[in-house]
């Protein structure tokens, strides 16, 4: 299982949904499903924007749980 540990980078950066949303532009209901892990994928461009937004590298943002 992959996991997007959206919520825990935010947290740890301060930064609200609707304040990451204006750096990233996406809009806060798409990142709200990211956080919420409802998504089924993401594009490399979005992994990117994050990355960039909340200063990390793809490894801090995804994380693989073996069932």
């Amino acid at each position: 299982m992959i996991r997007i540990k959206l919520d825990v980078m935010m947290a740890e950066r301060k930064m609200s949904l609707n304040e990451l949303s204006e750096k990233v532009g996406i809009t806060p209901a798409n990142l709200s499903i990211l956080k919420n892990e409802k998504g089924k994928a993401i594009r490399f461009s979005t992994l990117d924007a994050l990355c960039k937004a909340l200063d990390c590298q793809p490894g801090d943002l995804i994380e693989y749980i073996e069932e």
